[in-house]
């Protein structure tokens, strides 16, 4: 989402754009009257306080190592994933299944595991179900994967891996994962940069750091921006990302939504588009753990501007659009898991920006990993612990 403006520079002029003001000197326009093009920066967060007591919420299950990702079944049940290599059904009463045999093995070390799934847009006719995981490789080599399989009797059949990001690195971070469905019947999967390898999110020929779009076979769909370019994987979408961890499509525009972590500060809202760069690690928001500066600072041209970032940091991980009635004048808001401070965020959009930010759950203390709307019009959260739980969020019960 790349913003410009033009204008006409005195010594000391400033432009607003949202919240955040374009300060230029520009001594040559002063003399030759000359227009100058200014890439207008993202809006920052306020950091709203945490509105406690305004939601009910009740436990469904616990007893979950790390859970990461949930999906509902169209019998009721619950699939849910625990990072390290379980996948589990959950009863409506709150029952655990055993795990499902035949989960591919996963790398389970750091940030590395099991991690989203989803199902098929056709699982009432195919059954399919999809894993997104940190996949071993040579040596403590591992890297994101993806693989799919039909849902048995308590395992998993036919399993095949339909996608492998290349090249597989050492580390335990940054594997992005989720998994989302296109209305055109598309797989989108973000990734990371693995930590260590920031600089592979702007080469073409890597995976890493990217945001990738395939079929549900793995096979690469034709349009995709970079098929045919010499040099370039086929399947990348978008790249110049850090670590996506949550993702969805707005429910009337059909549009991808992102929410990418930043370092220490710079955790970015995006809507990215085919073909788009960014910026990662050359501009940011944030700066990295050191404290050092990152990059070239938050703006360069051709590179994407975020919708709206945080500073600091919420540890986004899982979104969705809220669609249901259970939560009046809650329509279309998008709302995201924190993992730190740990929090419930919603966000008002229109016309493509954000209108309001509120924050929800903070007295839980609790790691927010996925956000899922049930079949109810209710909120479902996943905290991520050794022992995990399953919530189910409600609104406050009148007074």
């Amino acid at each position: 989402m790349a913003r410009t403006m033009w204008v006409r520079c005195l010594t000391g002029y400033s432009i607003g754009f949202g919240r955040v003001l374009a300060t230029i000197v520009v001594v040559a326009s002063m003399v030759l009257g000359a227009p100058v093009l200014v890439q207008a920066q993202a809006p920052r967060s306020p950091t709203p306080a945490s509105a406690n007591g305004a939601l009910r919420v009740e436990t469904i299950a616990r007893g979950l190592e790390h859970p990461w990702g949930l999906v509902f079944l169209p019998d009721g049940r619950l699939l849910v994933t625990e990072r390290p290599g379980r996948l589990r059904s959950v009863d409506q009463d709150g029952r655990l299944s055993e795990p499902f045999a035949d989960v591919p093995p996963v790398q389970a070390r750091g940030q590395g595991g099991l991690l989203d799934v989803a199902l098929d847009p056709r699982f009432a006719e195919n059954r399919l179900v999809y894993l997104a995981y940190a996949e071993p490789g040579e040596g403590r080599t591992a890297g994101t994967a993806v693989a799919r399989g039909q849902l048995g009797e308590g395992r998993l059949e036919d399993v095949r891996v339909i996608y492998q990001q290349q090249p597989k690195v050492e580390g335990a971070n940054h594997f992005g994962s989720r998994l989302v469905f296109a209305r055109d019947g598309t797989l989108f999967v973000t990734q990371g940069e693995r930590f260590d390898y920031r600089d592979q999110a702007q080469d073409l020929s890597s995976g890493l750091g990217k945001l990738v779009r395939i079929n549900p076979d793995g096979s690469v769909p034709r349009d995709n921006p970079f098929v045919g370019r010499a040099g370039a994987r086929p399947e990348i979408w978008s790249y110049g990302h850090r670590n996506i961890q949550s993702a969805g499509f707005h429910p009337h525009t059909g549009q991808l939504w992102t929410v990418e972590h930043g370092a220490r500060g710079g955790d970015e809202l995006n809507r990215p588009e085919a073909g788009k760069n960014y910026g990662w690690p050359v501009i940011s928001y944030g700066v990295h753990y050191s404290g050092a500066k990152i990059g070239e600072g938050p703006a360069k041209p051709g590179m994407e501007q975020p919708v709206y970032y945080w500073d600091p940091v919420i540890a986004p991980s899982g979104m969705t659009f809220y669609t249901g009635e259970a939560f009046p004048g809650w329509q279309g808001s998008l709302l995201i898991g924190s993992l730190q401070p740990g929090l419930l965020v919603r966000l008002t959009l229109a016309d493509g920006r954000v209108t309001g930010e509120e924050r929800y759950l903070g007295n839980l203390g609790e790691r927010i990993r996925d956000v899922r709307q049930g079949p109810d019009g209710l909120l479902y959260l996943l905290t991520d612990s050794r022992d995990g739980r399953i919530l189910r969020v409600l609104p406050a019960a009148p007074r």
